[in-house]
């Protein structure tokens, strides 16, 4: 069981990994010609980070709310 403020606080860090993720994501895209090692680096970490953001997705919808 979690309280309404645990709910949302999971609710909003689900959306700013996810995009933060996806944003890291396209710059390491952006800028892997210019910076190889550089660019992949944030391709990796920008896909870990959005895949947190999906996992937690999942968490979120096996927590209920305490009544």
């Amino acid at each position: 069981m979690a309280s309404p403020r645990t709910l949302a606080w999971v609710e909003r860090l689900v959306w700013i990994l996810i995009y933060g993720g996806l944003l890291a994501l396209v710059l390491g895209l952006a800028t892997r010609a210019a910076k190889p090692v550089f660019g992949w680096s944030m391709i990796a970490g920008g896909a870990l980070i959005a895949a947190v953001g999906v996992v937690l997705i999942w968490v979120r919808s096996r927590l209920r709310q305490a009544p």
